[in-house]
């Protein structure tokens, strides 16, 4: 009994803290407008590391499509192969699928991070 007195309001402590984690990136970030056009060539920068560009191809009015990164990417950027935009996140992905990146739109860029956790912009 004695074991439950401690164990509980531990166990209660533990799971408000993961709930505390702070609003997802969906609910922070702006909406893009309706005219952002994802086709084109972006740069993505990383603190530390080399301007990379990416171009990014789609059908006309698509939310998802291609990416082509050029050489010198941070991270395992050099892999990406698709994009996604739901809602107000960008999802950059390699070509097995795997989250190499969300970003929120922020004005007239994307800002978010890595799947490792570093900070990264995708500008025009």
């Amino acid at each position: 009994m004695r074991r439950w007195r401690i164990a509980g309001p531990m166990l209660i402590a533990v799971t408000l803290a993961g709930c505390a984690g702070g609003a997802s990136l969906q609910s922070d970030a702006a909406a893009p407008p309706a005219d952002l056009t994802m086709p084109g060539r972006w740069m993505l920068t990383a603190p530390n590391a080399p301007a990379c560009g990416m171009t990014f191809t789609a059908r006309q009015g698509a939310s998802e499509g291609t990416v082509s990164p050029e050489g010198g990417c941070p991270e395992r950027f050099f892999t990406s192969r698709r994009w996604s935009l739901r809602q107000s996140a960008l999802t950059i992905s390699d070509d097995s699928n795997n989250e190499l990146a969300q970003l929120g739109y922020a004005g007239d860029r994307f800002e978010g991070k890595s799947s490792s956790g570093t900070a990264l912009t995708l500008a025009r």
